[in-house]
């Protein structure tokens, strides 16, 4: 099993982030948020994008160590995922900064978006 990250697997034209957040379906975590698009018939991978912003880390260190922390849990997890582009974005600052903390909550906001929706009433 290809265990890498392609180029295949990510997101990288700003007109494919905005497709994602123009769709309007979020999942929110302790530290993170996770904002999806299904992807159309002809293609069968998940992508994933990352949006760390300076307000929230302000030193570029530890906002490289959040998109590598995210990456590899992708990796690990993208052969058991749908067919769908992912942005993720931390939705507060996590502090004190803890890899295992933010792999756990990608995780479960991974787990969220294939745990499938009841419908509801109208």
């Amino acid at each position: 099993m290809n265990q890498s990250f392609a180029r295949r697997y990510r997101l990288t034209k700003t007109d494919e982030f905005s497709s994602v957040f123009g769709f309007r379906r979020a999942i929110r975590g302790k530290w993170l948020m996770l904002h999806y698009q299904p992807r159309p018939e002809a293609h069968t991978e998940a992508r994933l994008g990352l949006v760390v912003g300076k307000k929230q880390l302000k030193r570029a260190v530890d906002r490289n160590r959040v998109k590598r922390i995210v990456r590899e849990q992708f990796r690990l997890r993208r052969p058991s995922l749908p067919a769908v582009d992912l942005v993720v974005r931390l939705a507060t600052k996590p502090s004190p900064l803890d890899g295992k903390m933010l792999a756990d909550d990608f995780l479960v906001l991974l787990d969220k978006l294939q745990r499938p929706r009841p419908k509801r009433e109208t």
